[in-house]
């Protein structure tokens, strides 16, 4: 199964089981190709936040206008900080971001429990390797990876570039089938 793509610089469709990394700066806007990569093509979407809390991702999908229908989020900062939270159909939590094993299990949840064209948004890579380390985020990776591919599904996941070495960079590259590159001034090159 084929899934278009509305990033700029990069190929019109992906086959399932492709896995994208958009390198970002640290400030950088990374909503509009999230959201444009969440909303095109799609049946259901998992987005799973170590950055952001639940209620946030939401104001950013209604913001975006995108279907919050479809959507499941998966939260793994409100338990840490000690927020109130409300496990219901659409929104998951894990314990905290560095909780690899939970949100490699509720992803692998998310797409034994859904069908058709599935899309997955991970921001960010960059606070699981913060919150562990880059072996045990790597690891996390490249499960989901795995199960993107199991599951005929394409997923996008978010690496801040200043704040990884050259060495970490190339490492966590490799892993994908495609990078997205988003430049401080917002200007896109892709390479698959």
């Amino acid at each position: 199964m084929d899934y278009q793509l509305a990033i700029e610089s990069a190929p019109d469709t992906v086959p399932g089981g492709t896995g994208i990394l958009l390198l970002h700066p640290s400030t950088g806007e990374t909503d509009r190709i999230d959201t444009e990569f969440l909303s095109t093509d799609t049946d259901e979407m998992l987005v799973i936040s170590t950055r952001t809390t639940a209620r946030e991702v939401r104001q950013k999908l209604e913001h975006y206008e995108v279907d919050e229908e479809r959507a499941t989020i998966l939260d793994a900062l409100s338990v840490e900080r000690g927020y109130t939270r409300r496990q219901s159909e659409n929104v998951r939590y894990v314990s905290a971001p560095d909780d690899l094993e939970g949100i490699v299990e509720e992803t692998r949840a998310f797409l034994e429990s859904t069908e058709g064209k599935r899309r997955v948004s991970l921001d960010s890579v960059t606070e699981m390797v913060y919150y562990s380390d880059a072996e045990r985020a790597a690891e996390a990776v490249d499960a989901i990876l795995e199960l993107l591919d199991e599951h005929d599904a394409v997923g996008l996941f978010h690496l801040a570039k200043g704040v990884h070495d050259d060495a970490e960079l190339a490492d966590f590259r490799a892993r994908f089938d495609g990078v997205v590159d988003l430049s401080e001034d917002g200007s896109v090159a892709a390479d698959f």
